[in-house]
This record gives structure tokens, sequence and C-alpha cells, in this order.
């Protein structure tokens, strides 16, 4: 194993700690809530011909990759209106993963979920253009126009992030809080979507010192893993997200916990996939003791009220199993 190498997984093993899931300070959300539940809808833009990256082709067809541009354009087309009026329906604000070239591309899109009051975070500017190969100077200047871009469009200060397609850098957390601590203060660069190693909020460490978490972003309820990843019929993800759900409000009776369902406009707004997500909406919905929040929403709370105690008790579980140092 080259030094490089070590540096960089150690770098990478250094970002949180083992924190084993019962042992752990209760979590009681707002009203006695069992669970924080919340919908992240990635509206992203895609490009018919980018530019190539050495480490990744953008589309599985040669240029021009009409199949996988034309569903994604429906996405936007069709399915977003779509999916906005189910949330609508369910007095659900979405915190959208938001592909930022949108702003310039469909500021109609976003004027829709301005009037709504919703989220929105970065998931970088095209959903076509990675972070493999990227110096971190460049990498940086990617989430900063991405951040700047938000705020321009939205007056938002960006809080979270979910890096374009799942790509990452071994800086891409540190450059997030930092830019978002350069630009916004305090109120930038609070949560990452993209580490999917716990049910609940988790401290992470970045090298500014900036306080910072890991949020709940599920892939195994995210659409385009259930659709087109592991094939599941419409019916069954419907029962896949109850059955979610159910464990985590059973658990969440002890310490709260946290479900996101991870959307596209373009999977789960099809017209014979829709009612499934709708059942499983209305299911969710109807339980008492749900905390239907945004993103943002329970990263504040959490930060405010859980993040000092979780840093305590990781640091004291470290100790015990002779991890400290």
């Amino acid at each position: 194993m080259t030094e490089n190498l070590k540096a960089c997984l150690k770098e990478s093993l250094d970002v949180y700690d083992y924190w084993a899931y019962d042992q752990r300070p209760r979590i009681e959300w707002p009203g006695g809530a069992k669970v924080a539940f919340w919908v992240a809808p990635n509206i992203e833009y895609y490009e018919l011909d980018p530019p190539q990256n050495p480490s990744r082709k953008p589309w599985p067809h040669p240029h021009p990759a009409v199949p996988g541009y034309s569903i994604r354009d429906y996405g936007n087309r069709v399915g977003h209106q779509r999916q906005m009026a189910l949330l609508d329906k369910y007095g659900i604000r979405g915190s959208i993963s938001l592909s930022t070239a949108l702003c310039e591309h469909h500021p109609e899109i976003i004027q829709m979920c301005k009037e709504r009051d919703w989220e929105f975070f970065s998931h970088g500017i095209y959903n076509t253009r990675y972070t493999y190969g990227l110096s971190e100077a460049q990498e940086r200047m990617m989430i900063r126009d991405s951040m700047e871009t938000i705020h321009r469009h939205t007056g938002q200060a960006c809080a979270g992030y979910l890096a374009p397609a799942l790509s990452h850098s071994e800086h891409t957390l540190d450059l997030f809080a930092e830019v978002g601590e350069e630009l916004f203060g305090a109120k930038g660069g609070l949560y990452t979507c993209d580490l999917f190693h716990d049910d609940q909020p988790t401290p992470v460490r970045v090298r500014s010192g900036k306080r910072f978490i890991s949020m709940p972003y599920s892939l195994e309820m995210n659409d385009t893993i259930v659709y087109a990843v592991n094939k599941v019929e419409p019916r069954q993800y419907s029962t896949m997200l109850k059955r979610h759900f159910d464990r985590l409000y059973l658990e969440g009776a002890e310490s709260g916990t946290v479900m996101c369902i991870p959307t596209h406009n373009y999977q789960v707004s099809c017209p014979h996939r829709i009612k499934a997500f709708e059942e499983a909406l209305e299911y969710i919905t109807g339980h008492p003791d749900v905390w239907v929040a945004t993103g943002r929403e329970i990263a504040d709370y959490y930060m405010t009220h859980y993040y000092d105690a979780a840093l305590d008790s990781m640091t004291a579980q470290a100790v015990s199993a002779g991890r400290e140092g």
C-alpha cells in the first residue's frame, strides 16, 4: 500500500467514529415525535453531450444519448409537477437535492418550489459532471458556484450537500463545510447526505472544526436504486417504504429516528408508479408522532439540542473501547 493511499484511507476513517446504535443519548423530536420524516426530491439537470470524464461515462449509449436524456427531461417537464401536487396534498415541503444549473435552465421550477418554502441544497451543478479528477481548487470552485447559485436564485444559505452523481474526493466534506462557512457563516454548510451509514444524525469531523453532521438519506429507499438498479415493482416499493417506516417508528419510541425518501421526478412520478408513492405518504403521514420536516430543520434541531451530547457519548465509547488517540 502506498503512503498516499494510506493517508487517504486514514483520512476517510477519521471522518466519524464507530458509535453503537443502542448506547447513545436519547433523541426526542419536536412534539415528542418518534420519527423525523423528510422527502428529498432530486431535481437534476443532465446534459445531452457533456464533457467526458475518464473515470465515468455519463450515458450508456453513444452520443446522442436520447433515451436517457429524454426521460430526465420528462421528469422536469411532467414528473416534477405531478410529484409537487402529491407533496402538497400531504403537507410535505420538499428538500431539493438540486443540480444548480436548473436555476438557469428552468427557473420556473425553482419559483414553484420557492412559493412552497421548500429547502434547496446542493447536488453540484450538472449531474453529468463529476468530482472525479478535479483538483482540490477545482472542486472548491464547483461547490462555491453551486452554493452561490442557490443563494442568488432563492435567498437561502445552502445547508446540505449530496455530491453530483454521488462522486466524491477525500476533500469533499471539508470543502463543503469550509465554503459554507465562508459564504454564510454558521448558517451554511451544515450537513452531508453522502455517508448512508446511520438512521440518526451523527457528528462528522471536518478539518476546519466546524460543527457538521451526516443526515440520514437512504439509498435503500431511493427510487432510482429501487426501480433502475434492483428492478422492484411499484407495489413492492410501497410495501418497502411502509415497512421501513414501521421499524423506524418502533425504534423511535426509544430514541428519535430519521426517515428520508429520496426521489427523482423521472422515476417515482411516472404514471404507473405515482400511486405506490402516494400510498406510502398517506400511510406515513397518517401516523401520530411524526415530525414532517425539511433536512435543514432536522439538522438545526439536532445540532442545537443533541450535537454536544453526541460528541461526549462518542468520546466515552472510544475511551471505553480503547480507541481514543
